[in-house]
């Protein structure tokens, strides 16, 4: 499961590359995404920071995309906020999975990890952005996302 910041990110990105990349208001995207503004403007430094948008202030400012949509991973922001769900941590516990401390769980954690990691890769904020688009923002319409149901992991 991703952290609260890493799935806000993916919901403000994809509110963002689905109204055509910015610039809009904070305030509007954190209505749009149920997230509180103050939770989301320090989301957004973390991403500003990291290249991902940019902000400016004043009239016609906001928040804007700075990279194609079709090209920014969930595995990316995870790397942004340092999300837990791309470290590699034994199941058992705390320490760090590798084969020098290969558990008993250890065979069966690397390939549920790569099959995760496989995941992140490859869902865009795009994808998330057709599917929230119609989800979140046109709830008249089924969402016709081109994502694929994933297997548990």
């Amino acid at each position: 499961m991703l952290t609260q910041a890493t799935g806000n990110a993916a919901c403000a990105l994809g509110y963002l590359a689905a109204t055509g990349g910015g610039p809009e208001l904070i305030k509007t995207i954190a209505e749009a995404c149920d997230i509180p503004a103050p939770y989301l403007a320090k989301t957004v430094h973390a991403l500003a920071r990291a290249g991902i948008v940019a902000t400016q202030r004043g009239i016609g400012g906001g928040v804007r995309l700075t990279r194609n949509p079709s090209e920014l991973s969930l595995y990316e922001l995870c790397e942004v906020f340092d999300d837990p769900a791309i470290q590699p941590r034994c199941i058992l516990g705390s320490a760090v999975c590798s084969d020098a401390r290969a558990c008993p769980a250890h065979a069966f954690n690397v390939s549920q990890r790569e099959l995760r990691l496989d995941f992140l890769r490859s869902m865009t904020i795009s994808k998330i952005a057709a599917f929230e688009s119609k989800r979140r923002w046109d709830p008249s319409a089924p969402p016709t996302a081109e994502v694929e149901p994933a297997d548990p992991i």
